[in-house]
């Protein structure tokens, strides 16, 4: 199952996608809503990671946008060092479980 993650900060958003790569997680990141849009449009993921830099009218529009989009979970983030224990603990069990689900 494929997995967007947005996130303001790149550096942070590159850290998430090594961690999720090297556990065997099929992964994209962006950092503006423009790039999350143009490839919620797709209908290829199933998962949606939004960052905690993400502000309150950004976060609402694109989980709706996503919703409209056949993404099947929306998992909000805030992430804390160390980065990859982070991502193992709080985003893979979801992504499994949504993955799981069919």
């Amino acid at each position: 199952m494929r997995t967007l993650v947005l996130g303001r900060t790149p550096a942070r958003v590159t850290a998430v996608l090594a961690t999720l790569r090297a556990d065997g997680f099929d992964v994209e990141g962006v950092s503006t809503d423009e790039e999350a849009r143009k490839l919620l449009e797709t209908e290829e993921f199933g998962v949606l990671i939004i960052g905690g830099g993400v502000g309150p009218d950004s976060r609402a529009w694109i989980k709706e946008f996503a919703a409209e989009h056949r993404v099947r979970r929306v998992i909000d983030g805030a992430l804390t060092q160390p980065f990859d224990a982070y991502v193992r603990r709080e985003f893979e069990p979801l992504i499994r479980e949504t993955a799981a689900k069919g």
